[in-house]
C-alpha cells in the first residue's frame, strides 16, 4: 500500500465522532494526515464526546495513536505556515469532516480567512480532492447555494446521512457507514460496512 497524504478538518458542527474515526481509520492504514480541529471542534469533543480537552496534546496521543508508519500532524487555524497552505505541497486530499455552515461559507466564498479555509481552498486551486461532510438541518438557501459554489469550483459535498440497508445494531454501525462513505471517495480502503450485494 502506498502512504497517502491527507489534509483533515474537524469543525463545530455536530458529529465530532465522524472526524475521529475517520481521522483513526487513516492512521491505521498506515497514511499521513495533517488536522485541523476548530475551537468549536474542541467543544463539540467535549460536549459529545465526553472528552477532557484541557491537555489537547495528551487526547491526541491517547485518541489517535500512530501505527504502521502513519504521520499526524496538528495545525492550528492560524498556522499560515503549514504545508498545506500551499499549492505547491502534493496533498492527496482534504475532508472537513463534519463541515460546519460557517465554514462552508467561508469556502464557498474563498475567503482563506483561516488555515482551514486556506487549505480548501488550495485544493480547489490544484484541482485536488475536497469533500465537505455538512451537518445540519433543516438547510435554508444560502446552505444550498454555498453547497452548490463549492460543487461548481469541483468540490464534493457528502452529506451526514446514513444509509440504513446494512442494518445497523448500533450507532458505530452508523458512524461506521458514513465514515466508509468518505473513505471510499478518498480512495482509502476500508472494512467499516458491508457493501450492498456482499
Amino acid at each position: 500500500m502506498m502512504k497517502k497524504i491527507f489534509a483533515v478538518g474537524i469543525t463545530g458542527a455536530s458529529g465530532g465522532i465522524y472526524g475521529v474515526t475517520l481521522v483513526q481509520q487513516l492512521l491505521l492504514a498506515g497514511h499521513k494526515v495533517h488536522l485541523i480541529v476548530t475551537e468549536a471542534g474542541w467543544q463539540v469533543f467535549k460536549e459529545e464526546l465526553d472528552w477532557d480537552t484541557t491537555d489537547r496534546d495528551k487526547l491526541m496521543k491517547k485518541h489517535f495513536p500512530i501505527e504502521n508508519n502513519a504521520e499526524l500532524h496538528y495545525h492550528t487555524l492560524r498556522d499560515f505556515n503549514a504545508p498545506i497552505a500551499s499549492g505547491s505541497y502534493q496533498c492527496d486530499g482534504m475532508i472537513i469532516i463534519p463541515c460546519s455552515m460557517g465554514t462552508l461559507s467561508g469556502i464557498a466564498q474563498g475567503a482563506s480567512g483561516n488555515l482551514l479555509e486556506r487549505a480548501a481552498d488550495v485544493m480547489l486551486k490544484e484541482r485536488k480532492k475536497l469533500i465537505l461532510v455538512p451537518r445540519e438541518t433543516p438547510l435554508h438557501a444560502i446552505h444550498l447555494e454555498n453547497m452548490q459554489k463549492v460543487v461548481q469550483a469541483g468540490g464534493q459535498v457528502l452529506p451526514a446521512m446514513p444509509g440504513f440497508y446494512h442494518k445497523p445494531k448500533s450507532l458505530e454501525d452508523i458512524v461506521n457507514f458514513l465514515v466508509g462513505k468518505a473513505l471510499d471517495n478518498l480512495g482509502v480502503e476500508h472494512h467499516l460496512f458491508t457493501r450492498w450485494g456482499d
